[in-house]
């Protein structure tokens, strides 16, 4: 099998050939543990995980890394702003330690509940302090660095290559449209790589510099290489990180090692909601709670994720997400007796032409194509059973245990079914309580109400029950 990608680097397909065969190298930008991953998240991981398993199928020994944000993640993206770890354990009058394993906790469940295999090593930002100041000390004897009163700042002047990766036309850039102007900065894009000028923050190391906390940007360098060396294989994340996170990493790993820092980007396109884009504003960064209060089962999102390109922008609706589920409802249905060890051989002409999609820069969803061809092929069981337990080793829709998923979410739809209809009961007690003018006991209710995944809105005429969006925060 050969594996066509696409590089973000070079914006051109290109064949895959890893630096050291049979071994692969991968590094996921993980998550900032500040709060619940949403399903725009959930996209970028989902794709990884198959171009993981794909690797895999083909034989190679692949090794991910995968960061855990826990210190210096501003609440901008662009060195802006307050530790979003902060601002979070003053919303929840918590420490910051107790926030980050709260998060990272339920964040690895869902790594489990999506199917998505865990790295290798899963690494936390605040463990590998030492490894981020030694690469700052790296770039600073190599005269990458320069100070100001805000810390410790990589000089984008001094590395020419900067722009490229992303494209970027800094000539034409407004100064401030990726900072706010920093008056000590000798370029606006110029980024923090220790931050000393916030003496409350409440995580803060010594360092050669003074007392501080790492930029986000160096952390990834630092731990990527440390697990994987200074040039690896492939790194991965959404396409949101080009134009500063990933152009950041670059800049400073390459210029402290003199070396190319990943051969193969790999980026997952946008997700929107309804044809909106997603947003705190409009409250639509949905969790898998969510979807799990509604009825549907986690992989019911995977699914829907594999019917698009992952380079496509992919468009969010409760009904889309819904045919999702009915197809891999129908599919468990079809797989639900078939041995979990099937002794049959695969069915050669099914698993190339699977295999050439897979091949094509990850053409999920001709491969679901082919695996409903081969469901309906009217081969013999054994074979059918053999050949999709094959492809599903790719695609993760855990097709070996379906009577397993079957009865997991027969359990979600019944839960969901007994909170909508005591939330219905609630609601018209509620609004009796309205009628007596007793408000105080009628505003429990509707709280009790909002526990269950529903919003109660009052109208002339009774009331209507919805269900509730995500619960964000800033």
């Amino acid at each position: 099998m050969r594996l066509q990608l696409f590089n973000t680097a070079s914006r051109q397909i290109e064949h895959f050939a890893p630096l050291n065969p049979p071994h692969v190298g991968i590094y996921m930008c993980g998550l900032t543990v500040y709060y619940y991953a949403h399903i725009g998240n959930w996209r970028a991981y989902i794709n990884s995980d198959v171009l993981f398993r794909t690797l895999k199928y083909m034989g190679f020994d692949v090794r991910t890394v995968m960061n855990v944000t826990d210190v210096g993640h501003l609440t901008s993206d662009e060195d802006e702003g307050e530790d979003k770890m902060e601002v979070r354990a003053r919303q929840e009058q918590k420490s910051p330690w107790d926030i980050a394993k709260f998060y990272e906790n339920y964040f690895f469940h869902h790594f489990d509940t999506l199917n998505i295999v865990r790295p290798t090593v899963s690494c936390r930002g605040t463990e590998h302090i030492p490894d981020m100041i030694g690469l700052i000390q790296r770039l600073e004897e190599r005269g990458f660095t320069y100070q100001t009163s805000v810390g410790v700042i990589f000089d984008t002047a001094k590395f020419p290559a900067y722009p490229k990766f992303a494209r970027l036309n800094l000539e034409g850039q407004q100064a401030g449209s990726r900072v706010t102007q920093d008056p000590e900065r000798k370029n606006p894009w110029d980024f923090a790589l220790w931050v000393t000028n916030q003496p409350k923050h409440i995580m803060q190391w010594d360092s050669p510099w003074g007392r501080g906390f790492p930029g986000w940007h160096i952390e990834c360098s630092a731990m990527s290489m440390k697990y994987l060396g200074d040039e690896f294989d492939i790194h991965t994340g959404g396409i949101d990180h080009i134009p500063v996170h990933h152009t950041n990493e670059i800049a400073q790993s390459e210029a402290a090692t003199g070396k190319r820092f990943v051969k193969y980007w790999f980026h997952s396109d946008f997700l929107s909601i309804n044809g909106q884009k997603m947003s705190k504003s409009l409250n639509n960064l949905y969790t898998i709670e969510n979807l799990v209060e509604r009825g549907f089962s986690p992989l019911a999102l995977r699914y829907f994720y594999l019917g698009s390109s992952y380079r496509k922008t992919m468009n969010f609706t409760w009904e889309a997400l819904t045919a999702a589920q009915n197809a891999l409802v129908r599919l468990w249905q079809k797989c639900a007796d078939f041995p979990e060890t099937p002794d049959g051989p695969p069915l050669e002409e099914k698993m190339a032409a699977f295999e050439e999609a897979i091949g094509d820069d990850m053409n999920t969803s001709k491969a679901l194509a082919v695996l409903w061809e081969t469901v309906k092929t009217g081969k013999p069981a054994n074979q059918v059973a053999a050949t999709l337990a094959e492809m599903d080793r790719i695609l993760g829709l855990d097709l070996r245990k379906a009577g397993k998923r079957l009865e997991e979410l027969r359990g979600i739809q019944t839960q969901s079914l007994k909170h909508g209809q005591h939330a219905r009961e609630l609601a018209q007690k509620r609004a009796e309580l309205r009628q007596q003018k007793q408000f105080a006991e009628a505003d429990a209710l509707r709280d009790e109400i909002a526990s269950l995944g529903f919003i109660v809105e009052d109208a002339s005429q009774g009331f209507t029950l919805k269900p509730k969006g995500p619960d964000v925060h800033n």
